[in-house]
């Protein structure tokens, strides 16, 4: 009898954890991660918190249309997020090397700001981001200096072309501090 207690409790735990990571909501604590980067360097969220806020956009497979598209858009129209005190991130659950990996993405697109790879899929599933195909959603999760997610994009997919402008945006709707010229 308690072993049948007990594994009727390990399947509970394991039905609820799912749901939870696909339900996070505005002012819950944004999930850690520590994720490698096309920029060499290996990011942790923890490490932002109390200094920066992020943005962590999810995009679902390199290389594809769409992905290349708000790629370029970050890329070419940065200056517009680099003026406010923010770090900005674009993650997938693509492989970091490789013919069709992150680097390869970054480095044919320009993109003068870090792709985070989440192999594993750990962070997506943390996120909610995963897709029943093994890809992550195309949204947009904006995290404030104190860790909270501050707003969820999940609407990116209709407005690739302009998403470093839409970022730029919801910065300013969310007051993130504009960077101090520097003297």
């Amino acid at each position: 009898m308690k072993a049948l207690v007990f594994a009727m409790a390990v399947v509970a735990g394991l039905a609820a954890a799912p749901a939870m990571a696909a339900d996070l909501k505005v002012g819950d604590p944004a999930p850690d991660f520590t994720l490698q980067a096309t920029d060499g360097k290996t990011y942790k969220l923890s490490d932002f918190k109390g200094k920066q806020a992020v943005v962590l956009a999810w995009f679902p497979k390199a290389f594809t249309q769409g992905c290349t598209i708000e790629c370029k858009s970050l890329a070419e129209h940065g200056d517009l997020i680099r003026k406010y005190d923010v770090t900005y991130f674009m993650a997938s659950v693509d492989p970091l090397d490789g013919a069709q990996g992150n680097k390869a993405f970054a480095e044919t697109h320009k993109a003068d700001f870090p792709l985070l790879s989440d192999p594993t899929k750990d962070t997506a599933k943390a996120y909610g981001v995963l897709t029943e195909r093994g890809f992550a959603n195309r949204w947009t999760f904006y995290i404030g200096k104190d860790g909270r997610i501050q707003a969820i994009d999940k609407d990116v997919a209709q407005r690739l072309a302009t998403s470093a402008e839409d970022m730029a945006s919801k910065l300013g709707e969310l007051k993130t501090p504009v960077k101090m010229a520097k003297k």
